[in-house]
């Protein structure tokens, strides 16, 4: 696992040793990006269900200001912080060992707000819908955001959700599908 394109381009990351944690493939990463950005001029991102970090770690080497990472498993947690010390990043970010719904409750509380959000859950545990909204009543989502959804391809994934319109959804390989609001 690397980043991709940015400051930090070729730098390896290290991946989350247990079987509870699916990484994001430089493949899917890098269509991701190029889907939705490619590069940035600022803002902050949310890293919900952060795994070892890459898609937020990829989203600061492309241009955002910060991150805050987001795991309930320690051995995620640990390995985000073993790869933003690899990066001496640690005063761009913030990282986090709870649940998805108390971080995003506390996030709200803090009156914190994303550009770039994303979701990458367990497969199949999460209703992408629930969390749109709950990121939206928590008034998370910034006016011009943008959420990026990765998910079994066998999965429904709304419409819409409040204000946030599905853009497009794209499948890599027969089970990956990365789908993108607004």
């Amino acid at each position: 696992m690397r980043v991709i394109a940015g400051q930090f381009k070729g730098r390896q990351l290290k991946s989350v040793p247990t079987h509870k944690t699916r990484p994001t493939t430089d493949k899917v990463k890098e269509a991701v990006f190029h889907g939705i950005g490619p590069f940035f001029d600022g803002g902050r991102a949310l890293d919900l269900f952060a795994g070892s970090g890459g898609l937020g770690i990829e989203a600061i080497s492309r241009g955002a200001d910060s991150c805050v990472f987001v795991d309930q498993q320690q051995k995620a947690v640990q390995t985000v912080y073993e790869n933003i010390k690899l990066l001496d990043i640690e005063d761009r970010v913030e990282v986090f060992r709870t649940d998805a719904k108390r971080a995003i409750k506390a996030a709200g509380k803090r009156g914190l707000e994303f550009e770039y959000i994303f979701l990458d859950p367990p497969y199949k545990k999460f209703s992408y819908k629930d969390l749109m909204e709950a990121l939206l009543q928590n008034d998370l989502v910034a006016d011009d955001a943008i959420i990026v959804c990765e998910h079994d391809a066998s999965e429904d994934i709304p419409e819409e959700a409040g204000r946030l319109k599905l853009q497009k959804t794209d499948f890599y390989g027969s089970n990956i599908g990365v789908s993108i609001f607004q």
